[in-house]
């Protein structure tokens, strides 16, 4: 049964010159022999999907952390959002969809526990600094299993590049990169409204009133723009306009909402923690399990507790410091 030569075909008739052919990969670190029922982009997806590190994704920060409300988002609610954005507009633009998937789930799996304070902490505790982009890469060529995912090279070029510069190598990364920024502006207002940060009258209505006033309308209108100006294009992109209205919704975000809100008052103290825990492990890497004594012998203690650190979810690290710094009861 070679159902995945059948895909490759049909890719022919249906995808964009522009696209990346699933039998056109680059390839993987370590050379594997093809399935017959998947294509190498759809191998990646269903693997990022079973990982330990996709799971842990729903117990992780987006913006609030721990909120009391089961319908804030979630690292995890998040990087769903992503990918149908991404696949339905790679589906109109004629990419490779179930590439654009694997780099859109695959994204995010890097990051800290407590959301961007996580990342600050850990940015400032690293030597050479800690970047959640940089992390998710490692996490699938490196940590997870027992020696990574091994996934193609598309992917990861993807996941690495999904954030700052320089921009990913193919349209499909190109892709998950601003519908990354069009799924967190838009469900960021959201929670932001759902818990009493933001008023709607409050949000700068000349934006709004350019890309509507609900979640849905603002995210078909970036949608239709992004794939208005991309279609049969060397480079995925929006219009100067629609990027202009973007940029001027996330500077808002970042002062009205991600910095100093009172969304945010716990950071410094989920900061504190990550810190108290980092130093602590650092200079008492021999007291912990005997898998991560391997890591650090490996990478050396800062790098395999900043490893550690980063796939903690919020629950979980907040039970590990209570573990190591609150006095238990005694018990005769």
């Amino acid at each position: 049964m070679l159902l995945r030569k059948q895909f490759e075909e049909q890719e022919k008739d249906i995808l964009s010159p522009r696209a990346v052919y699933s039998n056109n990969s680059r390839g993987r670190r370590q050379e594997e022999a093809p399935c017959d029922v998947r294509t190498e982009f759809q191998r990646d997806r269903d693997r990022i999907i079973h990982s330990k590190s996709f799971r842990r994704l729903k117990h992780k920060t987006q913006v609030f952390i721990a909120p009391e409300g089961d319908h804030y988002r979630t690292r995890l609610t998040h990087t769903l959002e992503v990918s149908q954005i991404a696949r339905t507009a790679a589906r109109a633009l004629r990419l490779n969809e179930d590439l654009t998937e694997a780099i859109a789930l695959g994204h995010d799996l890097g990051h800290t526990p407590f959301g961007h304070a996580g990342e600050t902490a850990l940015d400032q505790l690293l030597p050479g600094g800690f970047r959640h982009n940089e992390q998710s890469l490692r996490v699938v060529e490196s940590l997870e299993g027992e020696s990574g995912l091994n996934l193609t090279w598309e992917v990861r070029d993807g996941i690495l590049r999904h954030t700052d510069d320089p921009e990913p190598r193919t349209l499909e990364g190109q892709l998950v990169r601003i519908c990354d920024r069009i799924a967190y502006i838009n469900h960021d207002i959201d929670d932001a409204l759902r818990g009493g940060i933001l008023r709607f009258e409050q949000l700068p209505q000349e934006e709004i009133n350019y890309v509507g006033s609900t979640g849905s309308q603002r995210i078909n209108t970036m949608i239709r723009d992004l794939m208005k100006n991309s279609v049969d294009a060397p480079r995925i992109s929006t219009s100067p306009e629609l990027k202009g209205v973007m940029d001027s919704l996330r500077k808002f975000l970042f002062k009205n909402v991600y910095v100093g809100s009172a969304a945010k008052s716990e950071e410094q103290k989920a900061m504190e923690v990550i810190r108290m825990i980092y130093q602590y492990w650092t200079s008492h890497f021999h007291d912990l399990e005997d898998e991560m004594q391997k890591q650090c012998a490996l990478y050396g203690p800062e790098r395999a507790v900043t490893d550690y650190i980063a796939g903690m979810t919020d629950r979980y690290i907040i039970a590990v410091f209570e573990k190591i710094f609150l006095p238990r009861p005694w018990k005769p």
